[in-house]
């Protein structure tokens, strides 16, 4: 299991996901490529707002999307690693792991990244996509991208309500109210626990998933080394822009 920094390992050798809770029992291969729910039409992922991992690969995935198409598109689920592993993400962390990135494999992102506007709970903004995935999956993807931007780009602190309702506004779309917010983001979470999620961000399409697909997370004492996992990068996008 991952302890409260949120820092759990992965597989038998040294590297490290980030942001992640993982039960052994349940980290085998075989878990770790089939889905439950297969659901055919569409890429599906369990993240976090606030994993910074998951910004990197939402981007990459869309873009190459874009690319080929404007289908298929992305429903973004909510997995509260403030749940998950009993504290939120520390903003001293998250700006450690961005580092990380910007150095190495995401120089173009995270341009406006401010800790000190670092949101200690990401249930509003889960609320906020819940409401946007009422109208379309097409709004709820455009919505999970934009309060990712609002974070990660703009330096917006997005537990903020003023700052949902600006993001939510150009959409048409208005903050699920707090109780009806965490009723939303509690569903998606007990429905990843139940499909075998392993932490943030895992992509499911199909009867097929990948964790984290697209880095290699290393954890040291001299703080993270993030590298480009291309193979399995290749895979996922394989089958998930098919």
């Amino acid at each position: 299991m991952a302890d409260a920094t949120g820092i759990g390992t992965f597989g038998p050798g040294p590297a490290a996901r980030v942001g992640v809770a993982i039960d052994v029992e349940r980290n085998g291969p075989e878990q770790r490529g089939v889905s439950r729910e297969a659901d055919v039409s569409r890429i599906e992922v369990f993240a976090d707002i606030v994993c910074p991992f998951t910004h990197v690969g939402l981007r990459r995935l869309i873009e190459a999307r874009d690319v080929r198409g404007p289908s298929p598109l992305v429903r973004v689920r909510a997995w509260p690693l403030e749940w998950v592993n009993g504290a939120p993400l520390a903003p001293d962390l998250a700006a450690r792991e961005v580092d990380a990135l910007r150095s190495s494999v995401a120089p173009d992102l995270f341009a406006g990244f401010d800790a000190a506007t670092f949101p200690r709970t990401s249930v509003p903004a889960f609320g906020l996509a819940a409401a946007a995935y009422l109208l379309d999956d097409a709004t709820g993807e455009a919505v999970s991208l934009a309060v990712r931007t609002a974070l990660f780009e703009e330096g917006r602190d997005v537990s903020d309500p003023d700052v949902l309702r600006a993001i939510g506004a150009p959409f048409g779309v208005v903050p699920l109210d707090a109780r009806t917010a965490e009723a939303a983001t509690r569903s998606d979470w007990e429905r990843g626990r139940a499909r075998g999620v392993l932490g943030s961000p895992h992509f499911f399409v199909g009867e097929h998933s990948w964790f984290c697909p697209s880095l290699e997370i290393r954890h040291g004492r001299d703080g993270f080394e993030v590298t480009p996992a291309p193979d399995a990068m290749r895979e996922f996008y394989a089958a998930a822009l098919a």
